[in-house]
């Protein structure tokens, strides 16, 4: 298992004092009575720590504490989570992560936890509208009916960059995880839907991280990514990749060109990443409603509006009930394309 990677930083408006203060009883009338900790079970500057920069001084407003970054990245996002299922479920405990809470569990055997039983589901707070679909200029398609033609003309000949975006950068695992680095990953599960729904045949090959994929498509090292449209968009704007679909339901104004999967030609495509927060199994309801009415205040803020479509986000602030739901439905989507593709990926 690797280090876990941590970084402590206050958010929001003043508190220093505050977090290191002492401690004292907290009733249900006063909560939060100290500091809060999210958890980020990724290292520093993904989308959730921009996430959190944007939200974190409107719930320092309402809730009346500084709120708490860590990152405690390991194992694929397990490290960190896995931790926060540890903890006492008093709400002063957050875990904020990705869609990778309920994708990477079953490519992995090391799992200590179950995504949907033992936390308590409080929001929705963000998606995006999906990963951009990016190819190296070098490969003849111009779009995803291009793409899939030539795939189905030379059978696992194509390849596509399969990255672990909450990999460690010091992550020293066991002997498997470079071959399963990135599966269950949103660069893994929409690559994965589009061949079955195609009926091609696309070489995984797996990275350790984002950056590291990036860099090999840029030298046309592999031929296709499923990336962030943050990072897809710099690199389409100079020229050096060609975005050929967006994998939401609907168009972002910062690729307008781009069509949807779907506005492509594959009907029904639809496969964004999302941003959730969760509590240790057991959090009181009071302490729900409180953080849930909390971030959706934050997310209906117009800044953090603007400063999320800047990152090609939507607040959503879904209820906790909702939520639950929601995420119980894409762990069984995600059990379910792992049954299919097996431990590894091809």
């Amino acid at each position: 298992m690797t280090r876990a990677t941590r970084r402590h930083l206050i958010l929001g408006a003043a508190g220093l004092d505050l977090a290191l203060g002492p401690a004292r009883a907290q009733t249900a009338a006063e909560f939060p009575a100290k500091p809060i900790r999210v958890i980020v079970p990724s290292t520093p500057g993904g989308p959730p720590d921009l996430i959190l920069r944007a939200i974190a001084p409107r719930l320092t407003a309402t809730l009346g504490q500084p709120v708490v970054l860590e990152n405690r990245a390991g194992g694929g996002g397990l490290v960190g989570t896995a931790y926060v299922a540890r903890q006492p479920p008093d709400g002063l405990t957050w875990l904020f992560t990705t869609a990778s809470h309920t994708n990477i569990p079953p490519f992995n055997d090391n799992v200590t936890y179950d995504p949907v039983r033992d936390f308590t589901h409080v929001t929705l707070a963000a998606q995006n509208f999906g990963q951009a679909l990016v190819v190296h200029p070098s490969v003849p398609a111009t779009s995803v009916a291009e793409l899939v033609a030539l795939a189905k003309a030379s059978p696992g000949k194509l390849t596509y960059a399969n990255a672990n975006a909450n990999a460690n950068a010091n992550a020293n695992a066991n002997a498997n995880a470079n071959a399963n680095a990135g599966n269950g990953t949103a660069s893994h599960i929409p690559a994965e839907v589009m061949k079955a729904i195609t009926g091609t045949d696309i070489l995984s090959v797996p990275y350790r991280g984002v950056a590291e994929a990036t860099t090999d498509l840029l030298a046309g090292r592999v031929d296709m990514f499923f990336v962030g449209t943050q990072i897809a968009l710099q690199h389409v704007r100079a020229g050096s990749l060609r975005a050929l679909a967006l994998t939401g339901r609907r168009r972002w104004a910062g690729m307008p060109d781009t069509p949807t999967m779907e506005e492509a030609g594959l009907p029904g495509f639809e496969v964004v990443n999302w941003f959730g927060l969760w509590l240790p199994a057991g959090a009181r309801p009071d302490v729900v409603r409180t953080l849930h009415a909390a971030v959706r205040a934050a997310v209906a803020d117009p800044e953090v509006r603007r400063q999320f479509d800047d990152l090609g986000l939507e607040g959503v602030a879904m209820p906790p009930e909702e939520f639950m739901a929601f995420v119980a439905n894409q762990a069984q989507i995600a059990q379910e394309i792992a049954r299919r593709v097996g431990p590894g990926t091809r």
